[in-house]
Parts: C-alpha cells; structure tokens; sequence
C-alpha cells in the first residue's frame, strides 16, 4: 500500500531533541577561547532573534552519519536565518535543511589533522558553508576560507593579520593570544564582562569629567567671587580714595576759605587801622583847626590889644585920661 508524504512523515521519529554527542573541549585554554567566541557575539547580536551559535554542539546531517556516529561536530558554528533558541544538537533535517553559514575549529595535537584536512573537505564539499576558520589556542595559527564557487579558496589577511569575514560583518583576529572579533573600524568587540567593564570604565570617566566639570565650575564660581570680592575691594579702594580726594578738598577748600576769612579779617583790620588814622587824622586836623582858631583869637586879641594900646597912647597924647573913658 503507497503512503502519502505526510503520512511518511508522521512515521518517521522526532529528532529535534537528539542529544550532542560531543567531547569535551582539549584544554582549559580551548574552552576559554570558545567561550569568548560564543559570548561576544551573542552580547553583539543580542538584539537579534534570527541565528544561532552551536558550540562544541553535534551537527546530525544523515541518518547514515547518524547510525555510524562517525562525525564529530565543530568547535563553533553560525547558522543565520533561523529561530533563536536552544537545541540539543543541530539535525539539518529538522531545520529546513540549513547548514552553517560558518565554522570556527579550535586546532589541537589530537584534532588538527582532521580540522585541516578531513572536515575542511566535508565543509566545503557536503555542507557548502561559506566561510570555515581554524585557529590554534596554542600556536595562535589563523587561517581562513571562504567557498568560490565549489572549492574554498584561503582568506588574505589585512595587513595586521585579521580575516575579514563576510558572514559576521566582521574581522577575525588574534588579540593578546586570544582570537577576537574586530569591526570593520577595527574596534573590538567586548564580552559582556568587558563590556561592563567599558561602561563602568566610561561611567568613571564620565564621573570624572563631571567632577572635573564641577571643580571647573567651582573654581569658576571662587574665581569669580575674587574677582567680585577684588572689584568691591576696588570699589571701596577708589570710594576711599574719592572721600579722600574730597576730604582734601574739602580742607583745601576749608584752607582758601581760612586764607580768605585772614584775608577778610586783615582787610578789615586794615581798613580799621584806616579808619582810626583817618579818625586821628580828622581829630588832628581838628586839633589844628582849634589850634590855627586858638591861635586867630590870640592874634585878634593881640591886635585888639594893640590897638587899645595905641589908642589909649594917642588919647594920652591928646590928654584924654583913659578912665574917663
């Protein structure tokens, strides 16, 4: 009996929930340099829902693969164009059949053979991913591919050493001993430690800045109450320095209306000592007078005298007696 699709489908197991079959990482340093890969990015994207990151996950891509379990996964890998959500491994079966957009291989001595050879071969050939990276924690070796065509041709490096990658938008390169993501500015991109650090470092800063801001404007204000301070100094140094000039004017001018009232005063005694000559003058002019009128009567007494004299002489010369007169 034929069955339609949907009923072979209904047939066939779930393996979304197909548990990763994985090793753990080679080294305390591989598992570093994997952690710092899953969580940049993811602190990068986090704004966006449409990838997913597998790290050290099992990639499932035949149920031949599957039965052998003859296949170890990558490392790292990216598959954009998906939801964003937790799995247990990646079945490109169960995933519209999408395959990683790129892969990341941490090199070892038990695994670089392959990474270089077996699984650079199968990434090209069966998983057609664009881009496939390998980097050694231990010798900081960093290669890069990227798919032309049907064969991977090797990534140049800029001039300080990065790969740029078109998938992630990003540069790739080592970073003390570390392989880091670079943007196309070449500004690192931060774990979410770093990231905190940045921002308390830039919180500091600010704080700083505004502290020096605030010293700044402090040291504005008391510069500004000295100068105030210095101009009300001023102020009262020229108001001094006016009530002084007034006050000496004002004993100039006391000194001029001194030197005026001696003036006056000496004027008038002057003009005292005038009137009191002129008044001797007069009362001398009168003495005079009283003694040119003293003299006058005399001379007119004398006169008269005389001429009594003379005619008593002549009456006794005519033989008049003067008492019968």
């Amino acid at each position: 009996m034929a069955l339609t699709a949907q009923e072979i489908e209904a047939l066939m197991p779930d393996c979304t929930e197909l548990l990763s079959d994985e090793p753990e990482m080679e080294s305390s340093l591989h598992y570093t340099q994997l952690l710092i890969l899953v969580t940049c990015l993811e602190w990068l994207w986090r704004d966006q829902e449409d990838f997913f990151i597998g790290a050290n996950l099992s990639i499932y891509y035949s149920r031949q693969q599957l039965k052998n379990r003859d296949f170890r996964g990558p490392d790292f890998f990216l598959v954009k164009n998906t939801e964003k959500r937790p799995r247990a491994s990646w079945v490109i079966w169960e995933e519209d059949g999408k395959y990683p957009n790129l892969i990341i291989e941490l090199l070892s001595d038990s695994t670089a053979k392959v990474d270089r050879g077996l699984k650079k071969e199968l990434y090209q050939t069966r998983f057609r991913t664009p881009e496939y990276f390998w980097f050694s924690p231990n010798t900081l070796e960093l290669v890069g591919w990227r798919l032309v065509g049907n064969k991977y041709e090797s990534i140049s490096p800029s001039e300080n050493g990065w790969y740029w990658s078109q998938e992630l938008g990003l540069y790739l390169g080592v970073l003390e001993n570390r392989l880091r993501y670079f943007t196309v500015e070449g500004r690192l991109i931060l774990t979410p430690e770093e990231a905190n650090l940045e921002e308390i470092r830039k919180a500091e800063i600010e704080r700083q800045k505004a502290e020096i801001e605030r010293q700044k404007a402090e040291s504005e204000k008391r510069r500004a109450e000295i100068e105030r301070q210095k101009a009300e100094s001023e102020k009262r140094r020229a108001e001094s320095e006016r009530q002084k000039a007034e006050s000496e004017r004002q004993k100039a001018e006391s000194e001029r209306q001194k030197a005026e009232a001696e003036q006056q005063k000496a004027e008038i005694e002057q003009q005292k000592a005038e009137i009191e000559r002129q008044k001797a003058e007069i009362e001398r002019q009168k003495a005079e007078a009283e003694q040119q009128k003293a003299e006058a009567e005399k001379r007119r007494a004398d006169e008269a005298e005389l001429k009594v004299a003379i005619l008593t002489q002549r009456l006794q010369e005519l033989g008049i007696e003067t008492d019968d007169l």
